[in-house]
């Protein structure tokens, strides 16, 4: 493999300007060849403080700013971010070890599309008329016959915190929404991979974004998070991670009573019922193999398998497993590339012996791929015949592994599936799609897909129980990101 050179930000975005960080840099590695790609700031104290500051002084103007000026900004943002499409998807390739057809083709179209897609938010009116009401005589005042509406207004200052395995993406679903309704926004995005990020924010600031209003900061650690998760400065915090860290970030807020967006890990269940099209499912369930290498908390990351079909459909997994091409992001014919570390392919790789030790069949892959010498790889797996309980079942992988379960009855999937912490994304495959419908309302868990792994991109997103709070998602964001406030006359 050949070291994709690219041109990567050095240096802090804070008020409107290129700040050069008080604490030094840090390597960010290439997944694919251990390789360093660049060096990424790492935003001190000071620097954390000033951005929360820049934020918080631009937000007064900023919220009055007109619809179609922040709508012309943002689309601005995305002419710039389409017109370097090739720089940026090689920034992107390099540091996160994706596909360069995923990079190409899917993120950084992806992030303008977001862009342009909360462009278009910008002009969304979410304020709600109530109807006149007849007020009698109080203590407070005259009877009258009062109206109002219930407007949105920003919440001020949003600190966004973006994951590793689809950054850029994943900063534009943040900050359109949140400056499309008038918030000012500090982002910090993942360790692992955060030029892009910087990359998007020089571009924000290029389109025309005033001073202050885009803040990005990077960092090494978990430091410049948690500064802004305890500052009282900041309003609301916009995460998508793990729940680890969004139970800790729902702690610290909380004593601030800051607003919450949370979006979380995942477990998901793909119940696959007798009368499935087994080769639509194999296809549907594959996804957590052959999407960012797993590393997706939306996967579907258990099949649970009616046992008539038990033995056929493991085989049809476990060929397609072995069929998946492992190896270098840069070549047209990968389908698998590396995951984001060496902890976290040690993670995968940990989990994956605790099936074997807890009884469970490793049908296809478990073991690292030979052929790749440098590289951060993990072979897509699948383990078979695993009990609901066991860790592996339990417990969000983040990486290429398909644990098989078998049940009985629809109600045992329905338990099985229901049976974890998480509750994001859940999947039901049958040819009666009556059936597949009527089992929805019975799954816990934000999002569900007939038949299919797709998003559609107007639906709330959002999970259950441990998988996070709120829904962001189309006009939904727009909501995330704003107060209401009720306004009445007479």
């Amino acid at each position: 493999m050949n070291m994709t050179v690219v041109a990567a930000p050095s240096r802090l975005l804070i008020g409107g300007e290129a700040h050069s960080p008080t604490a030094g840099t840090y390597p960010i590695v290439n997944p694919a060849t251990e390789e360093v790609v660049a060096e990424a700031p790492v935003a001190g104290p000071g620097d954390v403080e000033a951005a929360i500051q820049a934020a918080k002084e631009a937000f007064p103007a900023w919220a009055q700013t007109s619809r179609e000026e922040r709508a012309r900004l943002l689309n601005r943002a995305a002419d710039i971010v389409e017109s370097r499409a090739d720089e940026l998807a090689a920034l992107i390739q390099a540091e996160t070890g994706a596909l360069m057809s995923v990079a190409r083709w899917f993120q950084v179209p992806g992030t303008a599309g977001r862009l342009r897609r909360y462009a278009r938010g910008a002009l969304e009116v979410r304020d709600v008329p109530l109807a006149p009401h007849p007020v009698p005589s109080t203590v407070l005042g005259p009877g009258a016959l009062a109206g109002a509406i219930a407007a949105r207004r920003p919440v001020g200052v949003v600190a966004c915190i973006t994951p590793y395995n689809w950054p850029m993406g994943s900063m534009a679903g943040k900050v359109g929404p949140a400056l499309a309704t008038g918030n000012t926004v500090v982002v910090k995005p993942a360790p692992q991979d955060p030029l892009a990020c910087l990359a998007l924010g020089e571009i924000m600031i290029e389109a025309g974004f005033p001073p202050g209003v885009i803040n990005v900061l990077t960092a090494a650690g978990p430091e410049a998070g948690a500064a802004l998760v305890d500052s009282p400065d900041v309003d609301m915090i916009s995460f998508t991670g793990s729940t680890a860290v969004g139970t800790r970030i729902a702690e610290t807020g909380g004593r601030t009573l800051k607003r919450l967006f949370l979006e979380l890990g995942g477990k998901g269940a793909a119940i696959v019922l007798p009368d499935a099209d087994i080769a639509t499912a194999v296809t549907g369930i594959a996804a957590t193999w052959t999407f960012q290498s797993g590393q997706g908390c939306i996967l579907p990351t258990r099949a649970l398998i009616h046992r008539s079909i038990y033995d056929e459909m493991v085989a049809a997994l476990a060929a397609k497993a072995g069929s998946l091409k492992v190896g270098d992001p840069l070549e047209s014919d990968t389908v698998v590339g590396p995951v984001i570390s060496a902890a976290q392919r040690e993670r995968i790789e940990a989990l994956t012996q605790s099936a074997r030790d807890e009884g469970a069949r490793i049908a296809a892959g478990g073991v690292r791929p030979e052929h790749l010498a440098r590289g951060f790889y993990a072979v897509p797996t699948l383990v078979s015949d695993a009990d609901p309980a066991m860790t592996i079942a339990q417990n969000e992988v983040f990486g290429p592994v398909v644990t098989a379960i078998p049940y009985d009855t629809v109600d045992e999937a329905v338990e099985i599936a229901n049976g974890t912490p998480y509750g994001l994304h859940n999947y039901v495959f049958s040819r009666d799609l009556t059936a597949a419908y009527d089992l929805a309302p019975r799954l816990r868990s934000g999002y569900v897909s007939l038949n299919n792994s797709l998003q559609h991109p107007e639906a709330p997103f959002g999970g259950f129980k441990r998988s996070g709070l709120g829904r962001d998602g189309g006009s939904f964001a727009l909501d995330v990101y704003t107060e209401l406030q009720s306004v009445v006359w007479t």
